[in-house]
């Protein structure tokens, strides 16, 4: 909660905005950079570098048309909801996006970075740019980035990508068609305001039943499980069923590439959401940010709990990561869970060899914090468990 407060007061809080979504967004004539990892002061600068006239000047001199910044991942996900930067996927697709032959640098700093990303480079003209004291990948070029000399350092970085740019082998170039436009930046600020100022709508939509309640659905891809099918079924189902689906990193970017984050999408609710959506003209799925901005979700949840005078545990609200993979997850998924709110996790975690730790996570926790985790692989029957659960906290408010 405390980095995405900071993050909003350093580079400002999201508002919606238009985008674009997957491989599709990378560009045959220009020089592409993708941004990759989870700490935005660092895609902040590369954004910025990027506009710079001078460094566009040496663009058009090495024979592109202009520099062309995308996000991957989390770190997407921050320029993508402040400005509208295209992404051009998530976890399981970095690899795919340095196979399209059209890469000149992939920068990342930490988390969720490929081992075999750098000897993957070596395989075409792109270069890969590690950034972070903490994170030093073998066979990839370190630059330090530091906030102190932020700007420079990422002009630094963003004219090593332009200068690689005639080192592209054009017969090697298949950059896929698909890309998909996304609504994105709905931070709780702009949910209120789309709302015109007050929660109410939303609570007189729940409390009559239009939306049967809301679902917080995040985390990453997982290689166990094919590519974001647990994702999009999940929400697909929550959706149907007049559930609300706020989302954040690789979930979010699935949903963005399906289509699912355009008020369009309401054809595909329930009759009570549809009506909803088209009424305010919003997405049935909202994106709410980055992984580490599911403490937006919280504060939503807060207020709604604050203006009905019950607690977080008590609302119609289900939380789910259906392919969740890394240690984040595993944290953010017990914030979530001490926070009030039932989380189903897709795939199972490794917690089963003891009995006493499965009991305390799947129905002890439901005693001391008023929520536990569930596993559930199947993503329509998890979505049934997190119905079940709506319905019963629906049903002990009296709605």
């Amino acid at each position: 909660m405390i980095a995405t407060e900071l993050s909003d007061v350093l580079f400002g809080t999201p508002e919606p905005v238009r985008a674009t979504s997957n491989l599709g967004v990378l560009k045959e004539d220009a020089v592409n950079i993708i941004a990759h990892g989870h700490e935005p002061t660092l895609s902040e600068m590369i954004v910025a570098a990027a506009q710079d006239p001078e460094l566009i000047q040496l663009a058009k001199e090495k024979g592109a048309e202009g520099i062309n910044v995308v996000g991957m991942c989390c770190t997407g996900n921050e320029i993508l909801m402040r400005h509208g930067v295209p992404i051009a996927g998530n976890f399981l697709q970095q690899e795919l996006a340095i196979i399209t032959g059209a890469v000149e640098a992939i920068i990342v700093d930490v988390q969720c970075i490929m081992p075999a990303l750098a000897d993957l480079s070596t395989c075409y003209h792109t270069e890969m740019i590690s950034t972070s004291p903490k994170a030093k990948f073998p066979g990839a070029t370190h630059i330090e980035f530091n906030e102190e000399d932020a700007f420079d350092i990422a002009k630094s970085i963003v004219r090593r990508a332009v200068e690689n740019y005639p080192n592209r082998k054009p017969d090697r170039v298949t950059i896929p068609d698909d890309q998909t436009e996304c609504i994105v930046g709905f931070s709780v600020e702009a949910i209120v305001e789309a709302l015109g100022g007050t929660l109410d709508p939303l609570l007189d939509a729940i409390r009559s039943g239009a939306i049967r309640g809301i679902a917080g659905v995040v985390g990453c891809n997982n290689p166990k499980v094919r590519h974001d099918y647990g994702h999009l079924r999940l929400v697909e189902e929550l959706i149907a069923n007049d559930v609300l689906v706020v989302n954040t990193g690789c979930n979010a970017i699935a949903c963005a590439k399906a289509g699912l984050m355009l008020p369009e999408a309401a054809e595909q609710a329930g009759d009570g959401l549809r009506e909803v959506c088209e009424a305010l003209g919003i997405p049935p799925v909202l994106h709410m940010g980055s992984c580490v901005d599911i403490s937006r979700i919280l504060v939503a949840c807060a207020a709604i709990a604050d203006a009905l005078g019950v607690d977080i545990s008590d609302l119609p609200v289900a939380g789910a990561a259906p392919e969740w993979m890394s240690e984040k997850a595993v944290s953010i998924g017990t914030y979530v869970v001490s926070s009030g709110i039932y989380t189903v996790l897709g795939t199972v975690p490794q917690v089963l060899g003891s009995p006493n730790v499965t009991e305390l996570l799947t129905e002890g926790a439901e005693d001391v914090v008023g929520a536990a985790f569930a596993v559930e692989p199947d993503p329509e029957k998890a979505a049934g468990l997190m119905l079940e659960r709506i319905d019963a906290k629906r049903e002990a408010l009296g709605l």
